[in-house]
């Protein structure tokens, strides 16, 4: 992902960049510190996310050696 990727990402969604920063989770000195250079490829995977409509992941809840043994 290049700057103007992140800027097109950003117009595509409809963001400001204030709304882009905090979707992203970070602050908005941050984002503009990714727009003026290279984002990270966490950036272009959070984007992606976003953009896919994921929200953020959470682990499963674990399941009984009991549930696990009946279903081996």
């Amino acid at each position: 992902m290049t700057a103007d990727d992140l800027r097109a990402w950003q117009a595509a969604m409809g963001y400001t960049q204030q709304e882009a920063a905090q979707q992203l989770g970070i602050s908005w000195a941050t984002y503009k510190r990714h727009l003026a250079g290279e984002p990270t490829l966490q950036m272009a995977l959070a984007c992606a996310a976003l953009a896919a409509g994921l929200s953020p992941w959470s682990q499963p809840p674990q399941r009984s050696k009991r549930a696990k043994a009946a279903t081996a």
